[in-house]
């Protein structure tokens, strides 16, 4: 079975079902308007998540938190593991036919973000390095001396681990290529395995990408936990605020914004012609790509650090705190534009990755009779429904982000400056809008 589609990064254009102009100024007339009644109606903070949820029973957080329940999880995570590793060991050289590209890149990097949005931070009970390194700290040879984790790297790692993997996605030579793929992971696993044995489980949480990745998505969830530790259930806006306020925390934006708005631009005819010229697949067209992909992501960090700066009557150290203050507020902005970006992997393609996994070593297995899923491309069939979902979330998600942006502001900022002090992030968030529909509409 062909992958040739998993593969395929940079989604092209899309149809609308209005006209293309009408859904740029739409969305900013939007975004506009939600920020004037949210302006002039909401004078006090609304957003706290520990009187805004509703505690679920008692059982659902003993079920969640029960061993048993987290071993059961953490056990089949670790077995799928193994199985794709059987792939990317022994499996077929054939990028179309190894399942290995479609996990890392379709259920991976898609899937997490979907789990993380719907449940919370799913990857600390899924993650198999983590899994292993619980299970080596029972034995002798786990029980070693530690350093504490440095409090001034912040997510900094896991920024860098983020800005590997979509670099490797998007901007290397051969993206598809299986050997680049299974040196990334190796360094992967020995890096968390490194770190987690020297420093602990505070690795994992603070330098682990995929963790901080599904960290970032999972406080738009509408699942928290209060302070006493109960689940509770309640309005996902209030649940930003919660984000670790650490260093690193921007950059992990920044690359999660910025990759995401460079894979939507990879797929317009001008990269495309300067990629060919180049040559595709050389070191030149990789250079470029690598210059142009940073370019994208310095844009959101220096265009984002700068508009949460812009405020008066604040001292100079309240100053440098405001941009990871705020950085929360970047959230729904981020999962409404990955969400828009990745609908068709999530609905469509993820089906062809399961249907590789049938038979991971290309012997003519039919495990689990994952062969006979016959893909339905209902989204692809229904180009309306597509392009509104799409247009929906990165409107919505924009405007989720104004909300909460004021909200934080009402908190954060002195009276006098509490408007004013937010026309900066304003402006910049409407540009964040216009970028992303033009980059998913516009090629």
């Amino acid at each position: 079975m062909s992958q040739s589609t998993i593969l395929a990064h940079g989604l092209g254009a899309e149809y609308l079902p209005l006209p293309y102009t009408y859904a740029l100024i739409g969305g900013a007339w939007a975004l506009t308007a939600s920020f004037a009644i949210v302006a002039f109606a909401w004078k006090t903070p609304r957003l706290d998540p520990r009187t805004s949820g509703i505690g679920l029973p008692a059982a659902v957080t003993r079920l969640v938190d029960s061993r048993g329940v987290r071993a059961v999880v953490a056990g089949f995570a670790l077995l799928f593991t193994v199985w794709v590793a059987l792939a990317a060991v022994a499996g077929s050289d054939d990028p179309e036919i190894n399942p290995l590209p479609g996990v890392f890149y379709v259920l991976l990097w898609v899937g997490l973000v979907v789990l993380s949005v719907l449940i919370g931070p799913v990857w600390r009970v899924i993650s198999p390095v983590r899994t292993v390194a619980r299970l080596l700290s029972t034995l002798p040879i786990g029980a070693t001396a530690r350093r504490a984790y440095p409090e001034s790297w912040g997510h900094r790692p896991a920024a860098v681990g983020l800005a590997a993997f979509v670099w490797l996605e998007l901007a290397s030579p051969d993206p598809d290529s299986l050997i680049g793929i299974r040196i990334w992971l190796v360094v992967y696993v020995v890096a968390m395995a490194v770190g987690g044995l020297l420093t602990g489980t505070r690795w994992f949480a603070r330098a682990d990408p995929f963790e901080t990745y599904g960290v970032v998505a999972s406080r738009i969830a509408p699942f928290w936990r209060d302070d006493s530790g109960r689940i509770v259930m309640g309005n996902p806006l209030a649940h930003l605020s919660t984000l670790p306020e650490r260093p690193g925390m921007l950059a992990v934006m920044a690359v999660l914004l910025g990759s995401t708005a460079f894979d939507s631009f990879s797929s317009f005819p001008v990269w495309q012609r300067t990629i060919d010229d180049l040559g595709e697949g050389t070191a030149i067209a990789s250079v470029v790509s690598t210059v142009t992909l940073a370019g994208f992501i310095a844009v959101v960090a220096v265009t984002f650090w700068a508009a949460t700066r812009a405020t008066g009557g604040v001292t100079p150290q309240q100053r440098r705190r405001l941009p990871v203050q705020m950085t929360h507020t970047l959230i729904p902005i981020v999962v409404g534009y990955i969400l828009a970006h990745y609908l068709n992997y999530i609905v469509e393609r993820s089906q062809l990755v399961f249907a590789s996994l049938a038979d991971p070593l290309d012997r003519g297995w039919n495990v689990l009779w994952l062969g006979d899923i016959h893909p339905e491309y209902v989204l692809s069939s229904h180009p309306t429904v597509s392009s509104t979902l799409k247009l929906v979330f990165v409107v919505g998600g924009h405007i989720a982000a104004v909300v909460a942006a004021h909200d934080a502001s009402l908190r954060l900022l002195p009276r006098r400056h509490r408007l004013t002090g937010q026309l900066a992030l304003m402006l910049t968030m409407v540009g964040y809008t216009f970028l992303g529909l033009y980059l998913l509409f516009g090629g």
